[in-house]
Formats: C-alpha cells, structure tokens, sequence
C-alpha cells in the first residue's frame, strides 16, 4: 500500500500560487480544493460567476495590476465584495503597473498591455515571501 501523501498525513502544508491564467487557477482551486492552505494570485482571475467564495478556506494574498487590460482593476473590487462578504481573510495589492508587472520578459514580447515594473515585482515578492512563511509554517 502506498503511503500517505504529506497532505493527508498533515505533516506538510500546501500553498497554490499563478500567474495571469495561473492566477485565475489559484482562484478557482481554494474555491474548489479545501485543502488547500493559502493562496497567492498575480494578475489573473476567472469569470467571477465561478467563485463561490463560501468555499474558501484558505488565506489569500492577491497582487493587482491597476493599469490591466486582459483583467481590469474594476473587476478585481467586484471579487473583493464577493471575498468580504463571505468572510474570506484576504490581502489585496495593487500596483500602478501594467500586467506581467513581475515578468523579466515582458518588455521583450513588445506587446504595449505589458511592461516589466521591478520595483513592482520586487515589493510583491517580499509580500508573498513574508506572506507563504506565515502561513504555511
């Protein structure tokens, strides 16, 4: 018989993190994956008819772009009633940036919705660092 993954034995704790479309996915797995323990979004989010943000369990910290096309800024106040009103613990960022504000590569695509902000990138990441240490310690 197998043995039990680090999860199920409850030695390990699980943190989902995304990018863009991997954001929209972090989303949709706290809502859907109770066990997971935190969450961390950058700049994605699905349609927000798919949250169900009464499922949520986990902390989540969130990091938003304010000048986003492919996800605008108004939407992200949309998702934040939806958290507040269910009660969801979460911490929301936003940056005045453009997407990908955290890829190296984005000036290199050429493509004017995305620009490279590494104060930006460089102010998230120490969020999410401190922010995965105390919540999944």
């Amino acid at each position: 018989m197998p043995s039990p993954s680090c999860k199920a034995s409850g030695s390990r704790k699980t943190g989902v993190t995304g990018f863009c479309m991997g954001g929209a996915l972090t989303l949709l797995s706290v809502v859907n994956v109770p066990e997971a323990d935190a969450g961390v979004v950058w700049y994605g989010f699905p349609p927000l008819e798919y949250i169900d943000a009464s499922k949520i369990k986990a902390p989540l910290l969130a990091h938003w772009a304010t000048e986003d096309v492919p996800f605008p800024i108004a939407k992200v106040g949309e998702l934040e009633q939806k958290l507040q009103a269910a009660g969801v613990k979460f911490e929301f960022h936003r940056y005045n940036a453009k997407h990908a504000f955290a890829n190296e590569t984005a000036d290199s695509k050429k493509l004017p919705i995305l620009k490279y902000d590494p104060e930006a990138a460089a102010l998230a990441w120490r969020r999410t660092m401190d922010f995965l240490a105390k919540n999944l310690k």
